[in-house]
Formats: C-alpha cells, structure tokens, sequence
C-alpha cells in the first residue's frame, strides 16, 4: 500500500510554459536510444505540441514499431540507424556537436552512458562550465515555479560546481522572464556553524556570488523553512533577507538532499517536474523512466525556451 503522505493529483504540463516553448520554435532533439515505448511517446506528444522536431538515433526496425504502434509517420524525420547503447548515445552527441541537432535528449539507454558520451571532447559539447542538472518543478495549482539542483548529475558537487549550477540556474530564470532571480543555498541552518560544512560553504558561495554573478539576490545558510515560508522567515526576524520566503531556486549540497526534496515536491506536492541539464553547448535532457508524460513535454519545453533564448 502506497504511503498516505503521497499526493494523488496528476502533474500537468504548465501552459505559460508550454506556450513560451511554442513561442520560441522547434528545436531539433536528437533522441539517443529512441527505440522504447516511452522516449517514443515523449517524442509524440512533444512534436504534436510543436515544442520540437525529432531526431531519432537507435535501433531503426525498434524506432519504426514504436512509431507504428503509436499511428505515428515519421517519415518526414531524420533516423540514424545505430546498434547498442554506446553507439547511439555517441552518434546522438555528436550530432549536437555538428550542429545537425540542437538539443540533446536521453531514450533506452543507461544515464551514465548517456552522459559520458556527451562529455567526450569529440563530442564538441563542453564549455568552461560544468555539467549541471536542473529541476523546474510547478506547483500543481499554478504559481511560482522552483528550480533545485543537482539532483541528479553531481553527487556530491564542489565548489566550483556549485558556483557553475549557481550561473545555470540564474541563465535559465533570465532565460524565462525572471529579471532578478533569488537564489537560496540549503543547509539546516540559517547560521554558519563550523560542525555544519554546508552552512560554511553555504556562505562562502554567498559572498562569491555578491562579487561575481549580476542581476541576482543569493543568500546563504537558508534552512529549507526559511526557503519556503515567510511565516517561519516572520518568526526569525529574517525579513530583510530578499531570498528567505521567496526563492526562485535552491542549491543543494549534494545529491542526497537534492534528489529527496526534488522527488518530495513531486510525489507529496503534486508537483511537475522539468527536468534539464546545463553546461555543454546545448541543452541535455536526462529523463527517467518513472517521470509522467507532463514531466516530459514540460522538459522539452524548457530545452526549447533555453536553446532559443
């Protein structure tokens, strides 16, 4: 029996997103291990939406049976044929790397297959910045979006990737509208205590991002209640800090706790979550296997607003 604390709403694509996406144009994803039911149904609904325009690499006689199954012509649509996952996951890299696609996008194939692939200098993909995931997760019922990383990519990110997924989530709220974005780093304290690492690196990213990243408020240490409630930022007396209570996005310390408050906003809060990677050349899009149709059309929405921003 599922846990009562579970939300029972089904996620929804955002429609401001979804109609920004449209607005912006039809990106080329090049899909790696298209061949499955679900990359293939991902790519469907995505393409009808007018988000984007499919490129498929893999298996061709499994593309062309998902395709059939669905009632779908994908004639009019490039198709690399490719056996295995090393190889379409390469072939589909490189295809961005060419400019032969401009969003990359993760089909049947492991993640870190996927993503190793993407990172190889062949590829042409990688820039002075880190490779950085990115939630986008909408509140069921409409409202202010929340962007937390990285909740899937670095385990337990450094400095400098913190201070890289601290840019990311900056360009990709610029990117959507958002002139100055806030931007909280988690820990569970809103005070540096030594015995704490978190809240200490917390404040020293802080103070980089003071001296190093425009049109932005971050603040750290925030505790996760003073990230989301100004009632609790209220009874702290924090009310001069522009973040406590109103952030746009959160940076977490490590993996752990990115991936549990991610998958609490989702599973407990009803939420959708678009999920994204920053940092190469173009957008990455690094699906699972559990994520709903809205999480995926939300995700290719998002690429196609930040590769044609």
């Amino acid at each position: 029996m599922s846990s009562s604390f579970l939300s029972c709403r089904t996620p929804i694509c955002p429609p401001d997103l979804l109609a920004r996406a449209q607005a912006a144009g039809t990106p080329r994803v090049a899909i790696a291990g298209a061949n499955a039911p679900l990359p293939m149904q991902a790519a469907k609904e995505a393409t009808e939406a007018k988000v984007m325009t499919p490129v498929f690499v893999g298996e061709a006689a499994e593309i062309q049976a998902e395709a059939d199954r669905l009632d779908w012509d994908i004639s009019a649509y490039p198709l690399h044929a490719t056996t295995g996952e090393p190889e379409a996951a390469i072939v589909a890299a490189d295809l961005c790397g060419t400019g032969e696609a401009d969003v990359l996008m993760k089909g049947r194939l492991h993640t870190h297959t996927f993503i190793r692939a993407a990172l190889r200098h062949e590829a042409g993909l990688r820039t002075e910045r880190r490779f950085v995931h990115v939630f986008y997760i909408s509140p069921p019922d409409g409202g202010r979006p929340l962007l937390i990383t990285d909740a899937a990519v670095n385990i337990k990110p450094d400095i400098e990737t913190r201070q890289s997924a601290i840019h990311a989530v900056v360009d990709l709220l610029h990117a959507l509208g958002v002139a100055r974005p806030k931007v909280a780093i988690l820990s569970a304290t809103e005070d540096v205590q030594p015995a704490i690492q978190s809240s200490v690196e917390a404040r020293e990213l802080a103070l980089w991002a003071a001296a190093n990243i425009a049109d932005a408020e971050v603040s750290g240490p925030l505790a996760l209640g003073l990230i989301l409630s100004t009632a609790v930022v209220a009874i702290k007396g924090l009310t001069a800090d522009p973040v406590a209570g109103h952030a746009d996005a959160i940076v977490v310390p490590d993996i752990v706790s990115g991936n549990a408050l991610a998958k609490s906003l989702v599973y407990v809060g009803g939420g959708c979550a678009a999920g994204i990677v920053i940092g190469a050349r173009v957008p990455i899009l690094l699906t699972s296997r559990a994520d709903p149709p809205a999480a995926r059309l939300a995700s290719v929405a998002l690429a196609a607003i930040l590769q044609n921003r």
